[in-house]
């Protein structure tokens, strides 16, 4: 193996998302992925702390793209409305690679120990995004409702994306999730009474 290789940090991952799939997370070892990658351990420590990590590297600048749309949003944006350009922002980040997404999802979804680290990451981009409205001046229980539905719907958007065929567009999918929300919340989805 050379001494240095382009984009190991991206074969690591593509490695450990295809090794996961085959064997499961558990049964994987560093010393697997790195090998599947082409590149050391070594190599493999320089990038991630650990096999988790491959998961969830990319959590900051994911973050990062929901609060930089969100604080680029206008002043007189309603709460609501800046989450909701946040949400579509952070959907524009990671919908180039829908199949890499699935089989994220589905390595997460396997494993309760990884289902907890990805509860936590959405906390953390809740609490990031409640923050910045805060900042904004909007009441902090507003923030954090605005905050905490702006996650929902992107959880609901990017659920669909990964499970239905056809459906590419996956800030099209959070712009429809919002209106879905703004209906029920309307009284448009709630069940007529018996």
């Amino acid at each position: 193996m050379g001494r240095w290789q382009p984009n190991a940090r991206g074969r690591l991952q593509r490695a450990a998302l295809e090794l996961y799939g085959e064997r499961g997370f558990e049964q994987t070892t560093v010393a697997e992925i790195a090998q599947r990658a082409g590149l050391t351990e070594r190599t493999f420590f320089r990038h991630f702390t650990d096999k988790r990590e491959v998961l969830f590297a990319n959590a900051e600048e994911f973050e990062g793209s929901f609060v930089r749309a969100l604080v680029a949003a206008p002043e007189a944006t309603p709460p609501i409305e800046a989450v909701a350009a946040a949400a579509e922002a952070g959907a524009g980040a990671i919908q180039s690679d829908r199949a890499q997404a699935r089989r994220r999802q589905a390595v997460i979804a396997a494993n309760a120990e990884l289902q907890e680290r990805e509860l936590t990451k959405l906390a953390r981009l809740t609490a990031a995004l409640a923050g910045a409205l805060r900042e904004r001046g909007v009441p902090p229980a507003t923030a954090s409702l605005a905050a905490e539905a702006g996650v929902a719907v992107f959880k609901v958007a990017f659920e669909r994306w990964i499970g239905e065929e056809g459906e590419e567009d996956l800030p099209r999918l959070v712009r429809q999730s919002l209106d879905e929300l703004r209906a029920l919340a309307a009284g448009a989805g709630a069940a007529s009474p018996g």
